[in-house]
């Protein structure tokens, strides 16, 4: 399995919102840092700079993501299958994508996996991408996420801002 070009495959198709996505991403990763320059929008993940163990666990994230409100219901699986039989991913990565959603992973593993400001930045970019915050247990998921890899309000703020922004009403970072 190419991780990496799974990565790729699925931040492009479910990328409704990909180039703002990697802004935050940076922006929090910059934020991180202690440096406040824009960032350019670009690509939700900039795959040549994520090694094949992130890019697994990325995708990981993604699935976790996806089944944050208990299941992944028959249209994200759906788009799933379809931007990867798109892409030419073959069956086999199909049936690791599957074996994935029947038992994704949790907001602990995640977040003890990530070891560096810019890996926790990416890791949100890369949930909010899979999932429209619109159920308590996807705003929970993100908040929970983003506290245990200790990301601050601001930090997830300039995220969503890039994601299309916090539903009115509906804080993540409360």
């Amino acid at each position: 399995m190419d991780a990496r070009r799974m990565l790729s495959t699925l931040t492009d198709a479910l990328g409704r919102t990909t180039r703002r996505t990697l802004g935050g991403a940076q922006a929090g990763a910059q934020a991180l840092a202690g440096r406040s320059e824009e960032a350019a929008p670009g690509p939700l993940i900039d795959v040549s700079r994520v090694d094949a163990d992130e890019a697994l666990f990325l995708v990981r994230t993604m699935i976790a993501a996806a089944s944050a409100d208990g299941v992944v219901d028959a249209s994200e699986r759906a788009r799933l299958h379809t931007a990867m039989r798109e892409a030419g991913i073959d069956s086999d990565d199909r049936s690791f994508l599957d074996e994935e959603i029947a038992w994704p992973r949790d907001i602990e593993e995640i977040a003890d996996a990530v070891s560096t400001p810019e890996q926790a930045a990416r890791t949100y970019a890369a949930a909010r991408l899979v999932i429209e915050p619109d159920t308590m247990q996807e705003r929970a998921f993100l908040r929970l996420l983003a506290e245990r890899m200790d990301l601050k309000p601001d930090e997830v703020a300039a995220i969503e801002a890039r994601a299309g922004g916090t539903p009115p009403g509906r804080p993540l970072t409360a």
